[in-house]
């Protein structure tokens, strides 16, 4: 992928697309092609097959879809399932039709099985039961990594799949009821702090274990896989993105407590889900390709801290 090449990122107002423009336009890529949900609605296949027809991108950074936590999942499978399938069908078609370079699509680590083996190698895809809580929006992206890996078979395209683990950083859905649960917690503890370090209820018992990476880490692995990975290169041409370490719920919690500086109790809801017992992926592959993490949970949780400290709550 050279500096002059046309670059579509889809999802650039997200968590991931704005860490990947961020990143393109730091390495000097200067012919990048953004729209906003308003100007392109990546549901209606009409509309984007317009835009393809009239941008004509080389390469494709396919990190837009509908995304929410463990609350959002379960309210709204409808919706998940939908609009995720819609958005991959429509973009990555037109990616074949279009002739496109090379996309790289995003998936999740929700693909994998509830009771999958720990670590999560890539090869543990359908092997067992999804989480009730979010097969709606796993599905989907199976769906789309299915996609990719057919499109490659029968039409020799340049497809390839990262599997991110659960991502935090700057950009992201603070929302109480859509958001993921680092970004609910971050915000549920600097409210309680501002009220005067009132109590802290969580969902669930805090045992179960997950796996985070930074966004500026995700986008820098997204570009590695972009520019020097191919369709071919492995099996399924599919890669899971990482830090390769985990942690409690109630762990993360004394992590997010500690960043803010609230000084209240936490009370668990046990009535609430847990979801999947543990999620950490196997990151070996694409650490062998040359990537690794390389920002810490504290150093992280404080960047993302003082980002939403200036452009959330001021």
């Amino acid at each position: 992928m050279e500096k002059k090449d046309k670059i579509y990122v889809a999802g650039h107002r997200g968590l991931v697309g704005s860490a990947l423009l961020r990143l393109l336009k730091k390495e000097g890529y200067k012919n990048l092609v953004i729209c906003t949900h308003k100007e392109l609605d990546l549901v209606r296949q009409a509309d984007v097959e317009k835009f393809f027809a009239e941008e004509k991108p080389e390469y494709v950074f396919l990190a837009a879809a509908r995304v929410g936590g463990i609350g959002a999942n379960s309210s709204y499978k409808a919706d998940f399932i939908y609009q995720n399938m819609q958005i991959q069908n429509n973009v990555l078609h037109q990616s074949f039709v279009h002739g496109i370079k090379k996309l790289l699509f995003l998936g999740s680590s929700c693909i994998y099985p509830k009771f999958c083996p720990q670590p999560m190698k890539e090869e543990y895809l359908l092997t067992g039961k999804l989480e009730s809580t979010n097969d709606a929006y796993a599905i989907a992206k199976i769906a789309g990594i299915k996609m990719c890996q057919s499109y490659n078979q029968q039409y020799g395209t340049n497809f390839v799949s990262v599997m991110p683990t659960n991502l935090y950083g700057p950009y992201d859905n603070f929302d109480l009821k859509y958001s993921h649960v680092l970004p609910a917690m971050l915000r549920k503890f600097h409210e309680a702090k501002e009220k005067g370090h009132a109590p802290v209820q969580l969902w669930g018992s805090g045992t179960p274990r997950r796996e985070f990476v930074y966004s500026e880490d995700m986008a820098e692995a997204c570009l590695h896989v972009m520019k020097k990975i191919n369709a071919g290169d492995t099996e399924g041409d599919l890669y899971n993105i990482g830090s390769g370490l985990d942690l409690t719920i109630k762990e993360l919690a004394l992590k997010i407590q500690a960043t803010v500086g609230h000084q209240g109790d936490i009370e668990w809801d046990s009535s609430q889900p847990d979801g999947t017992p543990r999620k950490l992926q196997d990151v070996s592959r694409l650490f062998e390709l040359g990537w690794t993490a390389k920002t810490g949970l504290e150093e992280g949780l404080q960047l993302t801290y003082d980002w939403f400290c200036q452009n959330v709550q001021r």
